[in-house]
């Protein structure tokens, strides 16, 4: 019989465990069921070398766009948006805007300030910037303000066409302007403040015995004529018009309806002298015959048309 040469602690051959029989290896061999020395195991964390045939996970792709550049990039607003012709033309205008809010600024502080060395060196040159259209009237914060109105009533003599002389009735001017400022949105500077300033500017230039005070009061004679002939050659006479005459009206303002004070309304009057009209005071390309023509046709269409009726 054939026996076994391996003895063991378990016995010969035949009563050995056939878990504990291995065949021999052959050289470079490995047992499917021997995991390799040098591999990690599950649970150890992977090697820091990325493979050769994958990206690495924080490297971009070579045909991604280029995200952090052009997200990095903000859109530009504002004069940033514009070109380098436009940004100076931008520029140039913003300056011009704030010198010229500050030279206002300026002169209107230099006409409402009290008399300094400046409003009396460069007075005339602050009353130029600051007249007609930037003026500032302060009598409503003065301590006594006005409690009057005002208003500049005209009549005058007129040459009908067959030589008769007649005097109109005294005309408000001062309601002709008032009535084109109610209801509307927009009022005209003209309606607002030509006849007014005209007359405030008479009255400063005149002493009380409405004599002219030097070249001033002259100027202000022939300003204040102008404006008054230009008002009524708008209006049908029916004739031309020889001379004027100014007054003014000047009524208390009535107390509120809350106040129990007692205010005389009634108008008190001052009449100026007569003013002659000369072709000097019309405007520009209208003379005495021209005015007198055109009122002549307007009576006698008035007239025709009345008859119509």
């Amino acid at each position: 019989m054939d026996s076994y040469d391996d003895t063991g602690a378990d016995g010969p051959g035949p009563q050995a465990s056939p878990e504990r029989v291995t065949a021999p290896r052959a050289a470079g061999a490995q047992a499917p069921d021997a995991p390799a020395a040098d591999a990690p195991t599950s649970d150890a964390p992977a090697p820091d070398v990325p493979a050769a045939d994958a990206p690495a996970a924080d490297a971009p792709a070579a045909d991604a766009p280029d995200s952090a550049s052009s997200g990095s990039a903000a859109p530009r607003a504002g004069i940033a948006a514009l070109s380098m012709p436009y940004q100076v033309v931008a520029a140039v205008a913003l300056a011009v805007l704030g010198v010229f809010a500050c030279v206002h600024l300026a002169m209107v502080f230099l006409h409402v300030a009290p008399s300094n060395t400046l409003t009396k060196q460069h007075g005339e040159a602050v009353d130029d910037w600051i007249y007609p259209e930037f003026e500032q009237n302060w009598k409503l914060f003065a301590p006594n303000p006005l409690q009057q109105n005002i208003a500049v009533e005209v009549r005058a003599q007129i040459a009908g066409a067959d030589g008769a002389r007649r005097t109109t009735d005294w005309i408000d001017l001062t309601a002709q302007d008032a009535a084109k400022i109610r209801g509307s949105l927009v009022p005209s500077h003209t309606a607002q403040n030509e006849l007014r300033r005209a007359w405030d500017f008479y009255l400063g230039s005149h002493t009380d015995d409405d004599r002219p005070n030097g070249m001033r009061g002259e100027l202000s004679e022939s300003y204040l004529r102008r404006i008054v002939v230009a008002r009524l050659d708008e209006r049908e006479l029916g004739g031309r018009v020889l001379k004027i005459q100014l007054r003014s009206a000047t009524r208390s303002v009535p107390a509120p309806a809350w106040s129990a004070e007692k205010i005389d309304t009634r108008p008190s009057y001052r009449n100026y002298r007569w003013w002659r009209i000369t072709d000097a005071d019309r405007p520009a390309g209208t003379t005495a015959t021209t005015a007198t023509a055109a009122t002549t046709a307007t009576t006698a269409t008035t007239k025709t048309e009345a008859a119509a009726r």
